[in-house]
This record gives structure tokens, sequence and C-alpha cells, in this order.
């Protein structure tokens, strides 16, 4: 098996045993217990993951090398758990039953460090902070991610009106956009200044989802029928050009003032398997639909970083595409065409994307794979023992 998997779990017990004997020989140390002090030096033996990429499984989380992709570390999680980076280029955020795990991915262990929530839903990174949002409570949370290497960071929080399947971003200046919702129904957005009283809010938004930032810290989230974009103290809407047009997920640049988007059009089906996307100018406020011949999923949009709109598509390729203009620039091949699975939870290609590589995960094959985005070279593979599922990583240095 290609880059199979090497967890360093014997290399790390052994050095426990090894600084266990040391200190009973030595009769122990009475500012620190001897278990703890083995425990330290055996954390200490391991090897570092060079930025990391976490990939997971139906029970458990893949800790790998960002270079080569080799298995770093493979940690038992049960549950269908989910992946984002948690702001650092050290740890990542996951999501789990409970509420949000803190994983030292670099250490390849997860944390005790827990943000409990019911039904942890999106996780958001922007102007050095991290937002939570937990869908089963309404609650916002907000730290710093620079502060997660000293144990659990402080935080504020925010409560939602009412609990909804939601999320929320805080802007460089104290604002929060978060939205509005039931979990019956969902409306819109509202924003709040720093010291949350409300600014500005907007209701017409049936079942709004996601977000993206983009340049100027404009800020997009999705309707059913277009999107709400926010900017300075406004709120505009832009409306999609069929009756019925859902752009749910969004990826947004710095780089860019355009937001790239998902779209659908049937409300009527089961699982609709859309094959245009949409491509928000915030600017102009409108919207151009570009149809790329194949479908995607939702794990299948990112941005690439001279701001390129990129999807991965069931034709296996990742489809390049100049926001600005629509066109479609390239196409890399990384995998077999595949079919979407009706019931979201179960595993399909995923795409991640750091600096000018793209990570992407082949469940079907049991393989991920890297990417350079502008050569289209492939940089590494590696095979693995269960099917991966989503993929992330660390934020970049």
């Amino acid at each position: 098996m290609k880059n199979a998997v090497r967890p360093r779990a014997a290399a790390a017990a052994a050095a426990l045993l090894a600084a266990s004997a040391l200190l009973t020989a030595c009769g122990g140390d009475t500012t620190q217990p001897a278990a703890d002090k083995a425990r330290d030096t055996a954390d200490a033996s391991a090897e570092p993951v060079k930025d990391p990429v976490v990939a997971t499984y139906d029970g458990g989380l893949y800790v790998l090398d960002g270079a080569t992709l080799e298995v770093a570390e493979d940690i038992p999680l049960k549950g269908f758990n989910r992946v984002n980076p948690a702001g650092d280029d050290r740890h990542v955020m996951v999501s789990t039953s409970t509420g949000f795990r803190v994983m030292d991915a670099v250490g390849g262990k997860l944390t005790d460090v827990e943000f409990e929530g019911s039904k942890p839903g999106h996780v958001v990174r922007h102007a050095g902070k991290t937002i939570l949002f937990s869908d089963g409570t309404g609650e916002v949370t907000i730290f710093d991610p620079a502060q997660l290497g000293d144990g659990k960071p402080k935080s504020e929080t925010y409560s939602s009106d009412a609990p909804h399947h939601g999320v929320a971003i805080q802007l460089a200046d104290g604002e929060l956009v978060t939205t509005l919702g039931t979990e019956e129904k969902r409306t819109g957005i509202k924003v709040l200044d720093k010291d949350r009283k409300e600014i500005t809010r907007n209701e017409k938004c049936p079942e709004v989802h996601g977000e993206a930032a983009a340049k100027d810290e404009t800020v997009v989230v999705g309707c059913e029928d277009g999107v709400l974009v926010y900017r300075d103290g406004t709120i505009k809407k832009v409306q999609s050009p069929t009756e019925y047009g859902r752009i749910g997920n969004q990826a947004g640049s710095p780089e860019s003032a355009v937001v790239l988007g998902d779209y659908k059009q049937d409300p009527d089906a089961e699982l609709e398997r859309p094959e245009k996307i949409s491509l928000i100018d915030t600017e102009s406020g409108t919207m151009r639909l570009v149809d790329l011949g194949t479908s995607y999923t939702f794990r299948s949009l990112a941005r690439g970083p001279h701001g390129e709109a990129l999807v991965l598509g069931t034709d296996g390729k990742i489809h390049v595409i100049d926001p600005g203009t629509g066109k479609v620039e390239k196409k890399i091949s990384v995998l077999d065409s595949w079919k979407e699975p009706l019931d979201w939870q179960q595993p399909r290609p995923a795409l991640f994307v750091r600096d000018h590589t793209a990570y992407v995960s082949d469940p079907a094959r049991k393989k991920l794979v890297a990417v350079d985005i502008e050569s289209g070279k492939k940089l590494a593979s590696t095979e693995v023992e269960q099917a991966p599922n989503e993929v992330s990583g660390v934020d970049a240095h």
C-alpha cells in the first residue's frame, strides 16, 4: 500500500516507558508527577507534522504531512465528524456530537479543549477571529485563534433569537453579521455593532445559508432566490435570474470582488445535481451563471491564491474559472468520474485549497491527492485504509 498508515504511537509508547523507568530509578520528582513528566517526554519525542492536512473517515481522523501526504496519525473518533481550519498554522476544529473540539494537528493529537454546543455547525475565520455557530442553541462563539496554544482561549458569545442552522462572521471593526431564523424557517441576516447594538437587518432571504467574504470585507450570504450583500452599513439583495435559484454554499477571496456560489434551480428535486455555478459581483450587484457541463457538490467550491474560482466536478476535474469573465481557463484532472450520493453524510470527493496546492479526497479509491493549481502537476498521493470524506488543514504560515 503506497504511503501506508504509519502512526507514531509505538515510538511515543517506547519513549514513555523509558522515561518512566528513568524517573522511578531517580526516586521521582516532587514538583511534577512521574507520569506527567513521562507523558511530556513522549510528546516531545514525536516529530511535528509539517503543514498538516486532516481527513475524516467513518469513525476517525487521518493527520497527513502536507507535502508528502504520508499519514502521520490515525486517530479513532466515533461518530460523524467534520473538520475546518481553526485560524492558525497549528490547529484544526473538529465538529463532533458534543461541540467543537480543538485538534493540535502539528502535534498529531486531539486536545482536551472543546467549545461545547448542540449541533455544531459553521466555522468561519475572518480578520483574525474564529467564529463558531451552534445550530442547536443558536449561540455564536468568537475567539482569537492565536490563543489556542495556551489552552482554551477567552471567548465572546452572542445568543441568536432562536436556535437555527445558521452562520456568523465578525468584521475587522467588530461588527457581527449573523443569520436570522428558527428551526422551522430561516429568513435573513442582521448586523450588530461592536457593542452588539443592531445596525441593520434584511429578512427577505428565504432559507438563508452559508457565507463568504469578498474584497474590501464585503459579506455575501445565500438565499433560495439570490444573495444578500453587506458592506458599509448597507444590505443589498442580488436576485437570482430564475424564480428559484438557491445559493447555499459560497467561496470568497480577498483578492476578488466576485464570490463563487453554487446554483440550484429545481425546488422539487430529491437531490439536485447542479451543473451551473453562480458568480456574484459585489461591486456591480450582478450575478453571472456559468454552465460547467458537469455536476458538483457542496464540498466542491474553493478559491485559488489569485482569486481563481475552483470547482471540483463529478467529471473528476478541477475547473479553474476566471471570476471576472466566467471563462473556464483550464481543467485539472485529479480523479475518475464519480456520482454524488443521496445522503449528504456519505463520503464524496472534497476539495481543500491552501496557497497554491489543492487537496482532494477520493473515497472510491481510498486515496488523497495533492496538485499544484497553476501547473496542474500532481504533487503527491496516498492510499489509506478507510474511505476519506472531508478534507481540511491548518491555515498557511
